[in-house]
């Protein structure tokens, strides 16, 4: 880098004739080349290398094998390195100054910011489970409520950054390197914790502020399963440029690793996408319709589930003249299509409890954890539902509620799902929006909201495309926490309903037949994928809950045991195992606790290190109480520890 420090790169070269240079396809990520996803990079970047680019994955500074230290997330001198690395690979002899972008999650979301920047060299992007809007759809906030999924990755993160450099790669150097990256460790949680509503930090590397400064062409995925699943329908819908998007049912994940599935062959679609935009390939990659999207079906809600039925479809243009707006008004716990010339308050439940058949907030890739039959929530929140549909309803796009309320305390959070019934009883979630009611719909603070006072709100769930059967019922249920997936109110909020100014407003597309058109290649075979590892253990993760009725005391838990990978062509053994814990008392919100424990493992003969970091979040009234610990064990001796332990101010939440 200009500044002298050094990033450090694997490279997959293609078989080419000397002096050739081809295009180049660069993944730019924190996460660790050598060892955590080695195995993920051999599924992707030799295939992009067997098709004809040269491949290259880089750490980020401050990680894996690179120099320098990382302060937070998205800090402006990881977006200036991408742009150095970017002119470097144009500048090679290898490569013929044309260069794409690709990443999931981090990676995805770098490509984007980068692509702001408008580099030269830069032709096109790839930009799988990412997000454009680093308040709303991150892991951190939804709808300006904090998610405890922040708590999760507040443990992870510090981990990641505080593992050693591998030797091998480094050379004689890397203990110096790592001892300066554990010195200045950072705590990022507090950051996170700290910034309540959209300011300048989160509006920071989100490209939303300004869509029209990128311009390259960029192919948006996403899975309706993932936390990040409103990215792909946003950005199309605010590009002004070469955009495309796919949207199938998985969660975190490239879509050859689709879980649920159904699964495509992403190399191959990949391929594609470089083949046209970095080779002039005239192979149809541009007349692809806009939007490809999974239109999802009922399937009895499980903790897992191995694919989701339903069917691919596709829009020309998003938004979509195909969309038609159907109403639905709020009458006496039921939703009518006529709307009725009065209408009743009703209080909207508060109860601690209502979360317990959430699921988590993102499909991260762990097994499990999808949400499962609402009835139990349903029972402690204010429901309102169709009569049974007598032909089918399909939604595509942004669904809104629209409420009347007020709230005699203020924070206060309000919490809406969409559900499906079928006819024996059982309740699938379809999406939900949570909404912290002491910030207005963009997030911010500002004094016109105040308490006792009747304010129309509208809430809009992520983008969502779902077909209600005929022999269906629609449910929407209100309440006024949702934990463990969002952090409680301080207090008890006592929010009132105007059900005369209340309606679901739903974007159905009455065309639904199958898209034919819709093609994806199969994924790789095993054979197709080089293996140059040995799974040592891979234990199932464990969830459980605990009920104390005597203490009104609820717990739950999950657990993945230590998973150990041996990578044989580097001689390392690389593992990782995850706690966490959520508790809280019924009758005390302010009881709410998140704890997260992470460990990495690496091992080279003799040489054996763990790098253990957690992170634990609970509140009070008036402050959030944060607790960090890093501790670094080398040979079976600690030689590294620290301790973070911030309060911050509750300002709005």
């Amino acid at each position: 880098m200009s500044d002298g420090i050094r990033l450090s790169a694997r490279l997959w070269m293609p078989q080419l004739p000397k002096r050739e240079a081809v295009p180049a396809v660069l993944e730019y990520i924190p996460y660790r080349k050598r060892d955590m996803v080695r195995l993920r990079d051999q599924r992707n970047h030799p295939y992009f290398a067997k098709n004809g680019y040269v491949s290259i994955r880089v750490d980020m500074r401050g990680s894996g094998d690179s120099e320098g230290v990382m302060p937070d997330m998205y800090a402006p001198k990881e977006l200036d390195d991408a742009i150095e690395v970017i002119e470097w690979i144009a500048r090679q002899p290898w490569c013929d100054g044309q260069v794409g972008m690709i990443g999931i999650s981090w990676g995805g979301t770098s490509s984007l910011q980068a692509a702001s920047s408008r580099p030269q060299a830069l032709k096109a992007v790839i930009a799988v489970c990412a997000n454009n809007n680093r308040f709303d759809d991150d892991i951190h906030h939804m709808g300006g409520c904090l998610l405890t999924d922040t708590v999760e990755w507040g443990a992870t993160l510090p981990a990641i950054l505080a593992s050693p450099p591998d030797a091998q790669t480094v050379g004689p150097e890397w203990r110096d390197i790592w001892q300066q990256r554990l010195d200045s460790l950072s705590f990022p949680l507090e950051q996170w914790v700290k910034h309540e509503s959209r300011d300048d930090y989160w509006r920071w590397g989100s490209v939303n502020e300004a869509p029209d400064d990128i311009q390259c062409p960029v192919l948006m995925i996403g899975g309706w399963s993932d936390r990040y699943s409103n990215t792909v329908m946003n950005f199309l819908q605010q590009s002004k440029g070469l955009s495309w998007g796919i949207v199938g049912p998985w969660g975190h994940h490239y879509p050859d690793q689709a879980n649920p599935g159904p699964a495509f062959g992403f190399q191959q679609e990949a391929v594609r996408w470089w083949d046209h935009w970095l080779k002039n390939k005239d192979n149809g990659v541009d007349k692809e319709p806009l939007l490809r999207v999974w239109m999802q079906e009922y399937l009895k809600p499980e903790n897992a589930l191995a694919n989701r039925p339903g069917q691919w479809v596709s829009e020309e243009q998003w938004p979509s003249p195909n969309i038609s707006i159907q109403h639905y008004y709020f009458d006496q716990n039921r939703l009518v299509t006529v709307k009725p010339e009065t209408g009743e308050t009703d209080t909207i439940p508060w109860s601690l409890s209502v979360g317990n058949a959430a699921g988590d907030t993102g499909y991260f890739g762990r097994a499990g954890g999808l949400p499962l039959d609402q009835s139990v929530d349903d029972a402690q929140s204010l429901v309102f539902q169709t009569d049974v549909l007598e032909s089918d309803i399909a939604v595509l796009g942004k669904l809104v509620v629209k409420v009347r309320i007020q709230a005699a305390r203020l924070p206060a959070t309000l919490v809406v799902r969409l559900s499906d019934v079928h006819a024996d009883g059982n309740v699938a979630r379809v999406c939900y929006a949570i909404r912290n009611l002491a910030l207005d719909s963009n997030g911010e603070k500002t004094e016109t909201i105040k308490t006792n006072k009747w304010m129309q709100i509208e809430l809009e769930f992520p983008n969502t495309a779902y077909r209600f059967a005929s022999g269906h019922q629609i449910r929407i249920a209100l309440s006024s926490s949702y934990w463990p997936i969002s952090w409680p109110s301080p207090a008890a909020p006592q929010i009132t309903l105007d059900q005369s100014s209340c309606m679901l407003v739903l974007p159905v597309r009455p065309k639904m037949n199958t898209d034919g058109s819709i093609n994806f290649a199969a994924p790789l075979s095993p054979d197709e994928i080089p293996v140059q590892h040995k799974v040592v253990s891979a234990p199932s993760l464990k969830r459980w809950t605990d009920f104390d009725q005597r203490h009104g005391r609820h717990a739950t838990h999950w657990h993945q045991p230590f998973h150990c990978i041996y990578h044989s062509n580097i001689n390392l053994k690389f593992g990782f195992e995850t706690k966490a814990d959520h508790t809280i008392c019924f009758d005390d919100p302010n009881s709410a606790m998140s704890h997260f424990r992470h460990t990495l493992y690496f091992c080279r003969g003799d040489w054996e290190v763990y790098v253990t970091s957690s992170a634990k979040c609970s509140s009070t009234e008036t402050h959030f109480i944060l607790n960090g610990n890093l501790e670094v064990n080398e040979n079976g001796k600690v030689i590294f520890q620290r301790d973070w332990s911030p309060e911050i101010p509750r300002t709005c939440s």
